[in-house]
């Protein structure tokens, strides 16, 4: 349950009904912008309401009257302990502690389900992330973005989306014949000839030694002192199939598969889809020839001004309009991605996410203007940029691996400090702000790493579950039994402190969800534990709060009837995350 959507239905479908019928209110009193939300500050109780302020212009009365008769509902509902009106007409309650001990009985039969919810309703959703170029090994950056995206879509499937993971092969551009030749040099390499330095302009990371070892053991020399129009397009395929199988390996360390790939040459430039969604904007008159002004910050003479097929994407809000071709007349990246967006959208997506790298936010707002422009306003994309991930060990910055040659592989940062905490530790920070990422800090065992703080939250829990179950073999600690328990026993204000805290769960999907940002579940998480090792803490200076009393089985089934509701919804997180929840520290 959402307990705030809770209480905004009980207000907008009972009580402002009730109170229209016994006519203390008109009918048709308007209720958009009816807001149930935590008050700024705790001591104004558990939960405000503005209905008054919405309801009292139509109502053509003050809002402290309408208050009032709000109010008045409220005091005679059990679940409500105090109810006051504040400022201008804010409707502010203080729930009881019943409420509160019935919301934990919801987390335990739940389990780590607790959250699901269908704000979704179904609702299909394309949530492309990664689509790293196929030229080489994934590095830290492209690490991010695989984990923003994939949280973000079980964060999205968890609040009732039909989310595709869909990764995008870009294998129809220049690099990818760089690729090509990078791979036939070492392909001569590997039958025996001396290469000597890799030339420039080609790709120098030794992950292509294997390239062309496959390549010779494959083909032979079949292909030496061939022309290069003859081998390119074999290598170029066999290069880009071999490179994405390294992607996929690297991508299923951190435990993530995709739903769909789609290649750009196969399914977008060679069935036409370019010149079939340039026809489409060609049709809405959204296409033209004509001239652009010299980019910002170049003087004239460093420019060419030259007629130029173009996209008006100043009519959806872009800064200017965007080219479409090429001098040489071949399309730009952005007529593909023109049409693999149409693509998706007439595979059934009008809801679209984009997950990409900080170096492209100055193709946000042309990408987003074609979507609308292609869809008629239909669908709509959301891009979320990922940025840099900045490598430290004991505060000192990592060298580049040699192997890639030019950063460090994601694989070797994966194999140091394991998948779990690599993906809670993307997490920790908005997708759009940088990230440190210390080696020796995200392992280490101390409050100040988030990752350790929350996983032993669940280790702990787990901990006095089992130690529970042995020195009290009377007790059943199943979860049903534990919602049975007399919750009425907790009432010591941390106790009801952490409960309401849980509660907020239900809450924090839903918001996270509707803004795309699985961070907030680490924010929460955090906070979460906080409030737990708290009252652990609190229990080790004063016994009778410990959560194990020998003496006293009806307290004790009670307060672990608390710990298991911790560990439930910190495995929920934590299942958001991809991350396995730690059942002991070591």
């Amino acid at each position: 349950m959402n307990l705030f959507n809770h209480f905004r239905d009980k207000i907008e479908r009972d009580i402002l009904p009730a109170l229209v019928v016994e006519g203390k209110l008109p009918p048709g009193i308007a209720t958009k912008g009816l807001t149930v939300e935590p008050p700024r500050d705790p001591k104004h109780g558990d939960i405000s309401a503005n209905a008054a302020l919405v309801v009292a212009k139509s109502a053509n009365m003050t809002p402290r009257d309408v208050a009032a008769l709000v109010a008045g509902r409220f005091s005679a509902d059990p679940d409500v302990a105090k109810v006051e009106v504040a400022g201008p007409g804010f409707i502010n309650l203080t729930l009881a502690d019943g409420f509160w001990h019935e919301r934990l009985r919801e987390i335990l039969r739940a389990g780590p389900g607790y959250g699901d919810c269908q704000i979704g309703n179904c609702r299909k959703i394309n949530v492309e992330f990664v689509s790293a170029n196929p030229t080489g090994p994934m590095h830290v950056g492209h690490g991010r973005g695989a984990v923003v995206g994939d949280a973000l879509a079980s964060l999205l499937q968890k609040a009732g989306f039909d989310v595709t993971r869909e990764y995008y092969v870009n294998d129809a551009g220049a690099q990818v014949d760089t690729l090509a030749r990078s791979a036939y040099l070492r392909y001569r390499e590997a039958l025996g000839e001396e290469i000597g330095a890799i030339p420039e302009g080609l790709y120098p990371g030794d992950y292509l030694i294997d390239v062309g070892k496959t390549f010779a053991r494959t083909d032979g020399e079949k292909w030496l002192g061939r022309p290069e129009p003859e081998w390119l397009p074999h290598f170029r395929t066999k290069a880009v199939a071999l490179m994405l199988d390294a992607i996929r390996d690297d991508l299923a360390l951190l435990g993530i598969a995709f739903n769909k790939f789609t290649f750009e040459r196969r399914d977008i430039v060679e069935r036409g889809e370019i010149e079939q969604a340039l026809a489409t904007l060609e049709a809405a008159g959204l296409v033209y020839v004509g001239i652009l002004e010299p980019p910002k910050g170049k003087l004239p003479e460093d420019w060419e001004p030259r007629n130029q097929t173009l996209f008006r994407s100043t009519r959806f809000g872009d800064d200017v309009d965007r080219p479409l071709k090429k001098s040489d007349g071949s399309w730009t990246y952005f007529a593909a991605d023109i049409a693999y967006h149409l693509d998706k959208y007439r595979r059934g997506f009008a809801d679209m996410i984009d997950v990409w790298g900080a170096d492209h936010g100055g193709y946000v707002k042309r990408m987003q203007a074609a979507v609308t422009a292609l869809t008629g306003g239909q669908g709509t994309l959301d891009v979320k940029l990922c940025q840099l991930v900045s490598l430290f060990d004991q505060g000192e910055p990592v060298r580049m691996s040699k192997r890639a040659g030019t950063f460090v592989t994601l694989r070797d940062v994966i194999e140091q400090v394991g998948k779990d905490v690599f993906r809670f530790v993307m997490l920790t920070r908005r997708n759009d702000q940088t990230l440190d990422f210390d080696f020796a800090k995200v392992v280490e065992q101390s409050k100040d790493n988030p990752v350790f703080y929350v996983q032993y939250a669940h280790a702990r829990a787990r901990s006095v579950l089992r130690l529970a179950g042995n020195s009290m073999p009377g007790l059943a600690l199943d979860p049903e039994s534990l919602a049975a328990a007399p919750l009425e026993r907790l009432a010591d204000s941390a106790e009801l402190t952490l409960i309401r805290y849980l509660a907020g769960w239900p809450r924090l999907i839903e918001s996270a969800a509707a803004t795309h940002e699985p961070h907030r579940v680490a924010f929460y998480l955090q906070e979460l534990a906080s409030i737990f090792h708290g009252l652990w803490n609190k229990g080790k200076d004063d016994t009778t709060l410990r959560f194990i009393l020998s003496d006293s089985p009806e307290v004790t089934s009670a307060r672990l009837a608390l710990v298991q509701a911790v560990a439930f919804v910190v495995a929920s997180g934590l299942n958001v995350f991809g991350v396995t929840p730690a059942e002991e520290m070591r």
